[in-house]
């Protein structure tokens, strides 16, 4: 794989470090093609070279969204500080917290919003948001663990959606990619941010 640490956005051992590729033991059949392979204790290991190419593909595709229109939702507490701070640079919209139904779908609401795209952190935590997105036919990105089921995303970041030092790098390096993208960055040496400011 030392191909792959010149080629990638970051090498191969931050990505091993934050646990970034440790899935679950459950397996989704849907997520087999991002699964290198299982381990001797039965947890399935995440295809880093998919993760990597991913998280380019996915903040190419985010920089050229209306940043007021495109939201980044979880109800899990570990995402919401990486979460609220990728939004911050980047002028993204969050919801964190209980999506409450109604969001996207009823107008009279008082938080009624229409979004034209949504990334959501775990499909079975966040799925009403994915429900109500796909009624629209808004496109859905989500980071997906092992034991996760991709039907109705329009887009699969594979990796650990549970672990905090994970959940930082994913945000933190899509950042920095999207800022990049959007123009407002030249290089990953003006990137001053840290990966512990986007950690639980």
């Amino acid at each position: 794989m030392s191909d792959y640490q010149q080629s990638g956005l970051l090498p191969q051992e931050k990505y091993l470090e934050a646990g970034a590729h440790i899935g679950t033991r459950n397996k989704h059949g849907g997520m087999k093609e991002y699964i290198y392979k299982a381990r001797n204790d039965g947890l399935h290991v995440i295809d880093l070279k998919k993760l990597d190419e991913r998280l380019l593909e996915t903040a190419q595709l985010l920089a050229k969204q209306d940043a007021g229109k495109t939201f980044i939702i979880s109800s899990k507490d570990n995402a919401k500080k990486p979460i609220q701070k990728f939004c911050e640079m980047t002028g993204f919209q969050s919801i964190t917290g209980r999506f409450t139904p109604g969001r996207f779908t009823n107008p009279a609401r008082n938080d009624f919003v229409e979004p034209e795209m949504i990334m959501v952190c775990d499909p079975s935590v966040d799925k009403q948001a994915i429900k109500e997105a796909s009624t629209f036919g808004v496109p859905v990105i989500g980071l997906c663990d092992t034991n996760n089921n991709p039907a109705g995303l329009s887009l699969v970041i594979p990796t650990n959606n549970k672990g905090r030092k994970a959940l930082g790098l994913v945000f933190w390096v899509l950042t920095r990619e999207v800022l990049k993208a959007q123009g407002k960055i030249t290089s990953d040496e003006e990137y001053s941010l840290k990966q512990e400011d986007f950690e639980a």
